[in-house]
């Protein structure tokens, strides 16, 4: 949505025979480009650069764009969600750079496509939407309008004429009009490209531009890689691209302050449009409406339903004609993109765009060879040369995601670049496959032997897939996922899709081309098996492309080669078994317990209503919002776009007042359903039919930290110490009357690694000691002999030994405790003080990673942190930041994940060995869980305990505790 005077190049102001609305006759904005992004004259606009030419020569106007695909960005829509999903990412000169690193990346992203397999995703041309500051023209219209919006935060206020000036550099034109806003310029711009018959991809998450959705125009979600046309909008609203305006006319948007119709919400607007089509049908038959309230609402707010339309109608019409020789991708002043990384310190980025010719000719088309393998015969040709071969590249085609239930559908190999092969098992009816019994034969033996390296994506998947058919493959020596996690932590997508697009410029077919989605959704194996073939075949070929580009990158950093190698290689092995091996729960139990929770869950919502007066939906945000600040008077603690908040934080803080007890029911409540919804009621439907056990999925790749993550189901969130969390431990069980679980659990580790890195003489005698380190620490902070402690004494000792780790501050220890902040500032003095190696490895760490750009954990892993501040120039830096907080944690947390990856490693090759019966289950954050007999405890226990504490040389030593029991809750001290 917007106003007048293009305000940049790429675009051509209005002839000036064309006449101009006087309504809408802005003032024009601000020039082109700021004065400071010309001072070494490179900053040339993108028309300028691309439309340079002869004084004799003029170039054509574009009479049509037909095999053009046009990408329109949203500039703020895609600005604000990289601002807050990276907002502490900083530049050399302490600068905000998140959303200006973010954007660049993501032109970057798009102009990359034009190698896409797929054409019609391909970007011939981008232009950039921006929204010019100052009322538009629907403030005429209605004053109210957007008056809820918040202001722009100062940190993304100032990456705002950064990333213009980078978008100059790189080419792509920019329009910005006062009057205006960015939506009614897209609009414009997708009304041309639709007029000249090319394709129209709007890159933007506003709801608002669903109204400009055609055969050629639809919208793009640059987050989520979706395409959303016609067919999206019918199953999410129900309606048709030329209704959109009017269904939002009806509902409003409370985001934009338009008033819409009360009462009148996305369900009721879809069936109105379906019984009346239009705005003015549904006003002019609302009478015959049969709700007595919908229907006198919307007899009376007739007009403020037209006025609402005026304000989300987009204008199509916008005064400015683009010129589509600068939209083209290309022309990217790369000396000026040079400067402008530089100051940024935008290093990778900086590697990248210097790789990137536009102007030059697209590289060649993937070539690849990729083979179906038809028989027995050929089968054995490929595994005889196989055998002289180094590496081979694994993957696995299967009828689902869960590795310990899906049906295997194929095999495909890779030993060469550019070519492989695809061994089906199932397909369709009549496509010739081998049998899974043959394939178990003749290729079971290479899989299987450890002489031959192995390497894929996300491997783990394919080892769990495989022994669940006979197959135990050895020789794992290389993952691409993982790999890339090293030497990428700033990343948070390593899948092969996105590693494929980033270092090989190469967009691989989606699984969704081949099964679908949703509903609709089949399995590999009722495709075409040519096609699968090609699809399987790319899944072995992609990552040995990789393969040969991040080893070498491994090899440049020692420690990083040595963790890959020694630490994350081998435990994928250990997290392949224990997603095997599974663990048995009590469905009974959980059946009974879903009972007992609706039970309380039902006492708890007649609390609730008695409370608040009146009968509401507990779970709805809004309405609690209503009773709690509306109806009851309580304070507002804190504010979110959509209204004052009511999360667990606010609702402690109200539950401290004392001036009701619905807070804490709340609280309480939402603790209970949550259990019973995530655990309680979701366990029994992951047992698996075929071994009766729940398999969790165990991640390597997700924790910034190094830590383990744990999904479907996600067992690291059971509470420990609450009742429920018990109850739900309980039915978690040995699998026979004469086994037993067993529980190792590290003893305060990451206090043992602070002491560790801390060399603090005071906290590594304490355990060396092994003395009660919260009552010792309470001790020496009040001053008083240990058998004079209080317990709250300790607690507050406790509570700071942990704070430390997480970087808590004097006003976090005074509320955690429920003291007054000068007390707890005086305890955090009395600390230091009292252990100043801690604070000087807080210190060092910081500085460390203020020079760095990172820091690294006991073993050398990686994460990057920006935004720390020079240590010696702060006048409180005990007052840490998030970034700083993150620093200091994540060496802590960070190394105490890698030994207990070391330890699980050492634990599993005993087992393996040894004459064990007893299995590794799971890894539920410091604490291994096994199952076993009983006659085996005594020895598993002293087998695990050595392994556990010898996992690494400390400053301190390590200490495990040893539970068994039945279940998991009823595990006692052995």
């Amino acid at each position: 949505m917007s106003d007048r005077q293009p305000l940049l190049s790429g675009f051509n102001e209005p002839e000036e025979d064309k006449k101009q609305p006087e309504a809408k006759q802005p003032e024009a904005a601000a020039e082109t480009h700021d004065e400071s992004a010309k001072t070494d004259g490179s900053a040339d606009s993108a028309e300028t650069r691309k439309s340079q030419q002869p004084a004799t020569e003029k170039l054509e106007p574009v009479e049509s764009l037909s095999g053009r695909r046009v990408y329109v960005i949203d500039a703020f829509s895609l600005i604000y969600q990289l601002y807050f999903a990276m907002p502490n990412l900083t530049g050399p000169k302490g600068q905000p750079v998140g959303a200006l690193q973010g954007f660049v990346r993501d032109m970057l992203d798009l102009m990359s496509r034009r190698e896409a397999s797929e054409q019609w995703k391909q970007p011939t041309d981008i232009v950039v939407a921006f929204d010019a500051p100052g009322d538009v023209f629907r403030h005429e219209i209605y004053p109210s309008y957007k008056d809820n919006r918040d202001p722009m935060p100062d940190e993304l206020r100032s990456q705002i004429e950064p990333i213009k000036q980078m978008l100059d550099a790189m080419a792509i034109p920019r329009l910005e009009l006062v009057g205006y806003e960015a939506d009614d310029i897209m609009a414009t711009v997708a009304t041309q490209v639709d007029q000249m018959d090319g394709e129209c991809f709007i890159v933007t998450s506003d709801k608002d531009c669903r109204q400009l959705i055609t055969n050629n125009v639809c919208m793009y979600n640059i987050r989520k890689d979706q395409y959303y046309i016609a067919e999206n909008l019918l199953d999410d609203w129900g309606i048709r691209p030329d209704q959109v305006v009017d269904f939002q006319s009806l509902v409003g948007d409370s985001v934009d302050s338009v008033p819409g119709v009360p009462q009148i919400g996305p369900k009721t607007a879809t069936g109105l449009l379906q019984e009346f089509e239009t705005l003015e049908g549904v006003l002019d038959n609302a009478e015959t409406v049969k709700a007595k309230n919908r229907r006198e609402n919307l007899m009376n707010g007739r007009d403020m339903a037209m006025m609402s339309r005026e304000l989300v109608r987009l204008d199509r019409s916008v005064p400015v004609e683009i010129n589509w020789h600068a939209a083209t991708i290309g022309g990217m002043d790369f000396e000026r993109l040079n400067v402008l990384s530089d100051e940024f310190g935008f290093n990778r980025l900086k590697k990248r765009l210097m790789e990137m010719d536009l102007d030059a000719e697209p590289p060649p088309a993937w070539e690849a060879d990729y083979v179906l393998v038809s028989d027995t015969d050929q089968l054995r040709e490929l595994v005889a040369e196989i055998s002289n071969q180094p590496l081979l590249s694994i993957d696995t085609e299967t009828t689902g995601l869960n590795p310990r239930t899906a049906d295997l559908v194929g095999i495909s190999l890779a030993w060469e670049t550019g070519k492989a092969y695809y061994v089906p098992v199932r397909a369709l009816d009549g496509d010739s496959v081998l049998s899974l019994e043959d394939v178990t034969a003749i290729l079971g033996p290479i899989l299987e032997s450890p002489s031959i390296a192995k390497l894929g994506q996300n491997i783990k998947y394919d080892l769990v897939v495989l022994r669940n058919h006979g197959i135990r493959v050895g020789g794992v020596r290389f993952d691409t996922m993982i790999a890339d996690y090293l030497l990428e932590p700033g990343q948070r997508n390593h899948s092969l899709d996105a590693m494929s697009q980033r270092y090989l410029n190469h967009t691989m077919v989606p699984i969704t081309e081949l099964i679908g989605k949703g509903k609709k959704q089949i399995t590999l194996d009722q495709v075409e098996l040519d096609r699968v073939a090609y699809y399987a075949a790319e899944d072995a070929d992609v990552p040995l492309r990789l393969y040969e580009i991040l080893n070498p990158l491994l090899d440049e950093s020692p420690q990083l080669r040595e963790l890959f190698d020694s630490v994350e290689i081998p435990l994928i092995e250990v997290l392949a078994e224990m997603e095997f091996n599974g663990i048995q729960v009590n469905t009974k139990l959980l059946e009974t317990m879903s009972q007992e929770f609706g039970t309380q869950l039902e006492s708890l919502t007649a609390s609730i209503h008695e409370q608040a007066g009146e009968e509401f939906n507990i779970d709805s945000p809004k309405q609690l919002s209503v009773i709690l600040f509306e109806k009851m008077g309580l304070p507002v603690i804190k504010k979110t776009k959509t209204g004052a908040s009511t999360d667990a934080e606010v609702l402690g803080e109200l539950a401290k007042l004392g001036r009701s007890d619905l807070p804490e029911l709340v609280i309480r409540y939402r603790q209970v359903a949550k259990l019973k919804s995530t655990y309680v009621d979701a366990l029994p439907q992951l047992v698996s039919e075929k071994t009766l056990r729940v398999h969790t999925a165990f991640h390597q790749d997700v924790a910034a930290t190094g830590r383990l993550s744990s999904a479907d189901p996600n067992l690291q969130n059971i509470p420990v110490r609450t009742e429920e969390g018990r109850k739900i431990r309980s039915a978690f069980i040995a699998p026979e009357s004469d086994w037993r679980l067993l529980a190792a659990d590290y003893s305060q580790i990451e206090l043992r690694v602070l002491a560790h890195f801390a060399r603090d003489a005071a906290l590594q005698q304490a355990f060396a000691d092994d003395l009660d380190i919260h009552a010792q620490v309470a001790s020496e902070v009040y001053d008083v002999n240990l058998e004079d402690v209080t317990s709250d004494m300790r607690r507050s000792a406790k509570a700071i030994n942990f704070g430390v780790i997480y970087g808590q501050s004097a006003f976090g220890l005074a509320k955690s405790l429920g003291i007054d902040q000068q007390d707890a500032a005086e305890f955090i003095e009395s600390y230091f003080t009292q252990y100043p190696g801690v604070e000087g490895f807080m210190d060092d760490t910081l500085r460390d990673c203020r020079k760095n750009g990172y820091v690294s954990t006991i073993l050398g892993r990686r994460r990057l942190v920006t935004d720390v501040r020079d240590q010696d120039s702060l006048k409180n830096k005990r007052q840490r930041n998030l970034s700083e907080r993150i620093a200091i944690n994540t060496v802590i947390q960070g190394s105490a994940a890698d030994l207990i990856k070391i330890a699980m490693i050492n634990v599993l090759k005993q087992l393996q060995t040894g004459n064990w019966t007893a299995r590794l289950l799971l890894q539920i954050h410091d604490e291994l869980i096994f199952e076993c007999p009983e006659d085996e405890i005594a020895d598993l226990q002293e087998m695990v305990v050595h392994e556990m504490e010898s996992a690494a040389e400390l400053e301190v030593p390590l200490k495990v505790d040893v539970k068994t029991g039945p279940n998991w809750a009823d595990c006692e001290p052995v």
